[in-house]
């Protein structure tokens, strides 16, 4: 009787164990400072339509992000990732979340808060651990989705992700210039100190030139995509004085 009792009192810490973990509901997550350098991650999924999570981080609140995860199926009601490669513990987080169609949007970037209920006893971290013991998760070597020969900045690159075999291509959008949720291509250069010059170039998915933007003086504003003539995948290049910043792509969807 002693025994039962002892294994229902387990799964019950257990079970709340998880649940402080994920108590977060997209686009909100959790994210909690465990210690020993490690950084949980963790959330609820009420989305029906979603097609990719990737976990984002960042010094900086608002830019220089970069992907350190896409979640292999991001369709489960409860996931979570322990950051153990983190440069520091107050680095900035946030989700990058696909819907069905294209459409995407990011979550608030929030910092990581020191978990007490898992400090308050040494040695005894039964959901974290877990986490790093998934017999179906594998760690592999980075990995980078290349668009062609040629890969530049990191919007297409994740460093250390867990996966599972047969892993679906998974895209992350660039940061400068992306399709915007209204259905504008928006653009967002780099916020430098020192004044520099961009042009971006515009292309069709086989590369076919569309049309260029020279000496471009606003930081960030939209393109109409009536500029585009149809839907679809579209290429760019952005220049920096001069030089190849990024090289990437974007889709449009088709209005009805």
């Amino acid at each position: 009787m002693k025994k039962l009792t002892l294994v229902f009192l387990f799964f019950v810490f257990t079970f709340q164990g998880v649940t402080a973990y994920s108590q977060d509901t997209l686009p909100k997550f959790s994210l909690k400072n465990v210690g020993k350098n490690r950084i949980v991650i963790s959330w609820v999924n009420n989305f029906q339509n979603i097609r990719q999570i990737s976990i984002q981080r960042s010094f900086d609140s608002l830019k220089g992000y970069k992907t350190i995860l896409t979640v292999a199926d991001p369709t489960t009601p409860q996931n979570g990732y322990v950051d153990a490669k983190a440069p520091n513990d107050h680095m900035f987080y946030r989700l990058y979340i696909m819907l069905e169609g294209g459409m995407y949007l990011f979550s608030n970037a929030k910092k990581p808060l020191i978990d007490t209920l898992i400090a308050q006893k040494p040695g005894v971290m039964p959901v974290v651990d877990s986490l790093l013991k998934i017999d179906s998760i594998t760690r592999v070597n980075p990995v980078v989705i290349r668009l062609d020969s040629f890969q530049t900045g990191d919007s297409a690159t994740m460093p250390n992700p867990v996966t599972i075999k047969n892993k679906p291509t998974a895209f992350v959008p660039s940061l400068h210039v992306y399709t915007h949720k209204d259905g504008y291509v928006k653009i967002n250069l780099p916020d430098e100190e020192k004044a520099k010059k961009y042009s971006i170039k515009f292309f069709e998915e086989d590369e076919t030139f569309l049309f260029e933007l020279k000496d471009i003086k606003e930081k960030s504003f939209k393109i109409d995509k009536a500029n585009f003539y149809h839907a679809g995948w579209f290429r760019f290049e952005l220049y920096e004085d001069g030089k190849l910043l990024e090289k990437h792509k974007f889709y449009l969807e088709k209005d009805f």
